[in-house]
């Protein structure tokens, strides 16, 4: 059972909704494995092909974090994008630079699994993670992701078993 304090997902749907995401920043060096949540907005729109699924992430009434997922790609469509990866992508991840590793991480990824649960077809939730002095990988491999052997776009791609991420989780 997982330790990580609770939190909940709110999809951004209002402008209001949005300016609350764009407060979370990133921490020093952070720039190198994940883009701000400005960027990711506009990765959002740039790539919708990818199905992006964004949320603020709250603990205690305040914002801690941001994610986004790709949120069930056509199998058909990941049969002729080599780039995109999925259904389920774990996009970005980003916790506040002031609120890192106090468990809001692990407690967004189980806030993710959750959600996934009744998600058709959601077996495999991957990610991927650049590599250097930093690298987030460590910490996915720590929840259970592992490497699937691919490399795209110079970051290692990760899986999860979803089934044994529930198992896991109890």
């Amino acid at each position: 059972m997982s330790t990580a304090p609770l939190v909940e997902l709110r999809p951004i749907v209002t402008d209001d909704d949005r300016e609350l995401a764009l407060q979370v920043e990133q921490g020093p060096g952070q720039d190198r494995f994940v883009a701000s949540v400005a960027q990711s907005f506009a990765d959002a729109v740039r790539d919708a092909r990818a199905m992006p699924r964004m949320w603020s992430v709250h603990h205690a009434g305040e914002v801690v974090g941001f994610v986004m997922i790709s949120d069930g790609i056509p199998a058909e469509r990941l049969a002729t994008d080599a780039d995109l990866v999925g259904p389920y992508f774990l996009w970005r991840l980003l916790i506040d630079r002031r609120r890192q590793r106090r468990g809001y991480g692990t407690a967004t990824l189980d806030a993710i699994v959750d959600y996934l649960r009744d998600r058709p077809g959601a077996d495999v939730l991957y990610t991927s993670a650049a590599q250097g002095d930093g690298t987030p990988q460590p910490f996915y491999e720590r929840y259970g992701f592992v490497p699937d052997g691919r490399v795209i776009d110079e970051e290692v791609v990760l899986r999860l078993d979803l089934s044994g991420a529930r198992d896991r989780r109890g």
